[in-house]
């Protein structure tokens, strides 16, 4: 039924260039709406519709990990729903899974607009959001309101991050705030340490300050659900090295390698066009394409590390099925996108579906887990 409305995705695009975030913050209202209204008959009616249009599923692609059932490997990055406003939306659009936030303990407006910008020259975006979102108690709310109206279709994340005005030396408490309120609405959480726009908040990647927020948070979470840790793309080998040995000492069930980069190296795009400034003056975190082949020198670094024992969550640049396989290849179990829906639309999820399947065929695999670190075992 939406077929017809692809050819018209670009254009919706541009419309959407000059306010990208008042477009998005729209659509996760319209979302929200839907689901608010998803017993009615226009809402079976559209919940049929877009199931049949982007889901895509099979069984050589299915996969059991951590108690939790994922139909597809790709899931829908943190960032896209602060609020969790389309938790109850996402698994009708394809997604295999989905996280939420970043949510922090106390509510927060985020930095000052604009403040996400899309980078067209390189696929990518520029975001300083500065984790802008409602607060763990209100979000505990939307959550229980959703999932009284469906029982959860796919598993759902919450990412935990650090408010503003938290002193750093207080921070696992704020962690440990948020996910006490959460632990009953989400199957995962993960503990987000790396993102550019909190000031200080990627100084908590140091072994030491981390030891203590995986401490705390383990000693409340006691096994109830699997933690992760989100790390940074720009960190060297021995950061990455260090948070390895804290996710085995601790536990995790695994890393989602990596967040936005914060490096400007490679852009096509030299001037931000709403500033008219240089991009090296500009604050912020970068995803998409420029983020693809760091994120998968990553995902390869943890898997030869860990010898494949430590599960990854790979993200970062992800467009088309040839991207999505070259992470798993290189040692991701499970995928995640946001900037790569917004550009390809939610066509791209099935298409990612049924070329990973052709790459199966082509290699003559039963199951997308043999894939797993394919290029280095």
């Amino acid at each position: 039924m939406f077929n017809f409305a692809q050819p018209l995705y670009p254009f919706v695009l541009r419309v959407a260039r000059n306010n990208p975030e008042n477009a998005h913050q729209q659509l996760l209202k319209t979302l929200h709406s839907l689901d608010e209204n998803r017993h009615t008959v226009w809402g079976r009616w559209l919940l049929s519709n877009f199931e049949g249009s982007f889901r895509f599923e099979d069984d050589r692609l299915q996969q059991k990990l951590w108690g939790l059932t994922f139909k597809t490997p790709v899931g829908l990055a943190a960032g896209c729903d602060k609020d969790g406003l389309g938790a109850g939306i996402w698994g009708h659009l394809g997604f295999g899974f989905a996280e939420i936030g970043a949510v922090t303990l106390h509510g927060q407006p985020g930095n000052p607009k604009p403040r996400l910008f899309r980078l067209p020259k390189d696929k990518g975006a520029l975001n300083r959001l500065g984790a802008n979102n409602q607060g763990s108690e209100i979000i505990t709310q939307t959550l229980a309101q959703t999932w009284q109206r469906q029982p959860r279709q796919i598993p759902i994340g919450i990412n935990l991050c650090k408010s503003k005005i938290t002193p750093l030396d207080k921070a696992a408490s704020d962690y440990v705030g948020s996910f006490s309120y959460l632990v009953d609405y989400a199957d995962y959480f993960v503990v987000n340490v790396s993102s550019p726009n909190t000031p200080g908040l990627r100084s908590l990647q140091a072994g030491e300050q981390l030891n203590v927020i995986l401490h705390e948070l383990q000693s409340v979470n006691q096994g109830k659900k699997p933690l992760f840790v989100k790390i940074s793309p720009d960190l060297n080998w021995e950061g990455i090295k260090l948070i390895i040995d804290l996710a085995k000492t601790y536990d995790l069930a695994g890393i989602i390698a990596t967040n936005t980069t914060i490096k400007r190296e490679g852009l096509k795009t030299k001037i931000l066009e709403k500033t008219g400034h240089p991009m090296e003056e500009e604050a912020g975190g970068i995803s998409g394409q420029p983020l693809r082949q760091r994120s998968t020198e990553v995902i390869r670094f943890i898997y030869e590390q860990t010898q494949g024992s430590l599960p990854i969550i790979g993200v970062g640049g992800i467009f088309s099925p040839e991207d999505a396989w070259e992470k798993i290849t290189a040692g991701a179990s499970l995928l995640q996108l946001y900037t790569g829906w917004i550009y390809g639309g939610p066509w791209c999820i099935p298409t990612i579906g049924q070329g990973l399947i052709k790459q199966l065929e082509k290699y003559k695999l039963s199951h997308i887990s043999q894939a797993v670190g394919m290029d280095i075992n």
